[in-house]
């Protein structure tokens, strides 16, 4: 057997090509770690280039489109109300008062350019007077011949034991937040149907998905008003009908309240749960999405931060552990009061 000897230069040479190489690829190696940091970077940037586009052509999208939006006069609503008609759409503005109406109508139209917008047209709509809905879905339909997006806004808010409320009120925000919404969405829905267009947008709470304490009436006819338009998304889509919900927190209207000094701050734990459970939707903040769910015909949306989202899905996937949370903070606040 004969052994095959290597110069010990040669070997020396191999070792440091070897070694050469190696740092070769070490050094080609970097740069593919840095691939999905870059990536993400990039994704971030193109997302946030998206939804600027979107934004700046959203006056676009709506203009000359007949939008029907109901208790314009709340803050959202008077907020939405500005949006459309900066965007240069037909609005079609519903309320329970006529002076409160006016006085919308008044600031809509002294800033404005009339070669740009439409004056808006208002209309008395009192969903808790159900026996004058025939009238008013046919003033409604009358005022542009058609309805191209209704925006449900209204809505009647009831807080108390379930032992303590009235048959009578039941029936009022039964009215006010599930047939009145029902009924002008089959008033106008034949126009669409005709035209084989046409968007509806629920604004409903997320208690139409999760029910909490104290809320039972507010909470049921939150719950057949989803059901309904859930239904309906699907009886009109072959019409190219949309239908959108929009499922949010409490609507937070006051201003926040300052933080002066240590006196005001509790245990950061608890200061942050708090800010968790009571930190509402801004009124500017829903219409933006209002908007931005007409012009991207959004099917649902939820409007919450992370708490009350992590609740939806305790009800699908623990609705016991859910149970106990909700009974636990029936009893604390018991004995608060």
């Amino acid at each position: 057997m004969t052994h095959q000897w290597f110069p010990l230069t040669d070997r020396w040479r191999s070792a440091e090509a070897y070694t050469t190489n190696r740092r070769r690829v070490e050094d080609m190696a970097l740069p593919s770690v840095m691939v999905l940091p870059l990536l993400v970077v990039v994704a971030a940037g193109l997302y946030y280039i998206y939804n600027e586009a979107m934004r700046l052509m959203s006056k676009s999208l709506v203009r000359n489109k007949v939008v029907v939006i109901t208790d314009a006069v709340s803050r959202s609503g008077t907020e939405s109300s500005h949006l459309f008609h900066k965007g240069g759409a037909r609005l079609v503005l519903c309320g329970t008062s006529w002076d409160q109406l006016e006085s919308l109508y008044n600031a809509l139209t002294d800033d404005a350019d009339p070669r740009d917008t439409f004056a808006p047209k208002l209309v008395i709509l009192d969903f808790s007077n159900m026996d004058s809905m025939e009238d008013v879905v046919a003033e409604v339909v009358e005022c542009y011949g058609c309805v191209d997006v209704l925006i449900f806004n209204s809505s009647m808010k009831l807080r108390s034991p379930a032992q303590s409320v009235s048959l009578n009120l039941d029936r009022n925000v039964m009215d006010v937040n599930y047939f009145g919404p029902s009924t002008l969405a089959k008033g106008v829905l034949p126009a669409m149907i005709s035209r084989r267009s046409g968007h509806i947008v629920l604004i409903n709470s997320i208690q139409g998905r999760l029910a909490f304490p104290f809320r039972s009436s507010y909470a049921a006819s939150k719950h057949a008003a989803q059901a309904f338009f859930d239904c309906l998304r699907a009886e009109v889509e072959q019409y190219g009908i949309v239908v959108s919900t929009i499922s949010h927190t409490f609507i937070n209207a006051s201003d926040p309240l300052p933080v002066d000094g240590p006196a005001l701050k509790p245990n950061r734990l608890t200061a942050f749960f708090t800010k968790q459970l009571t930190h509402g939707v801004r009124p500017s903040v829903l219409a933006n999405e209002i908007m931005q769910t007409v012009n991207r015909k959004r099917k649902e949306v939820v409007l919450a931060h992370p708490f009350p989202r992590m609740a939806l899905y305790f009800r699908s996937l623990l609705p016991s552990f859910l149970f106990a949370v909700l009974a636990a903070g029936v009893k604390d606040s018991v004995l608060d009061e």
